[in-house]
């Protein structure tokens, strides 16, 4: 029999630091956690951006499916048994909902973490990897009305928000905001 799989589900704008946290989590808690995020397809060359820059392709065209895939293979490596550390942006409306109708067979605890603005474009110049522009964007919206099981300010040391998050996800209680967030939602993909 396959253990419930563990969904630890960061949720942060562009450059606040999701990859930072999730690779200290994962280094520090006392089970295997895949770290999954969109980020490992593009800089993997799973995904031929650079052919999408270019102009070879229309990202407009192929950005749904991207990211239903996406969404599907993340039940996927659940399914199977696989702890996921996932750092994600819920950038359309639904998702959250779509997500949590389909993270409904897993014990998901739902991360918020909040960078400040200045902070945010900073990194987000500094990297040279995102559109200008899409780390404000998301500052300004993809927390809004979000609720958590945890929330953490990426302006403390990566360590104790790390700790923190551990500390919480252990002691965590049932159900999690996105359980409740499911019993609300309709099913969005045959099971």
């Amino acid at each position: 029999m396959i253990e419930r799989a563990k969904i630890i589900f960061i949720h942060g704008a562009s450059s606040s630091g999701k990859s930072t946290l999730a690779r200290a989590v994962q280094a520090q808690i006392g089970e295997p956690f895949w770290h999954v995020s969109i980020d490992h397809l593009r800089d993997s060359g799973t995904v031929p951006m650079e052919r999408f820059r270019r102009g070879d392709f229309r990202w407009k065209e192929h950005r749904a499916r991207f990211f239903d895939g996406f969404h599907r293979s993340l039940v996927a490596y659940a399914s199977a048994g696989n702890n996921l550390l996932l750092e994600h942006i819920l950038e359309e409306p639904g998702w959250a909902v779509e997500l949590a109708a389909m993270f409904e067979p897993f014990d998901v605890f739902f991360v918020g973490l909040h960078c400040e603005l200045d902070e945010l474009v900073r990194r987000e110049t500094l990297r040279g990897d995102r559109p200008i522009g899409s780390a404000a964007e998301d500052f300004h919206r993809i927390h809004e009305g979000q609720r958590y099981d945890l929330q953490l300010r990426s302006d403390q040391p990566v360590e104790d928000n790390a700790a923190q998050l551990i500390s919480a996800w252990a002691s965590r209680r049932l159900p999690s905001v996105f359980a409740e967030l499911a019993r609300n939602a309709r099913p969005v993909y045959p099971r």
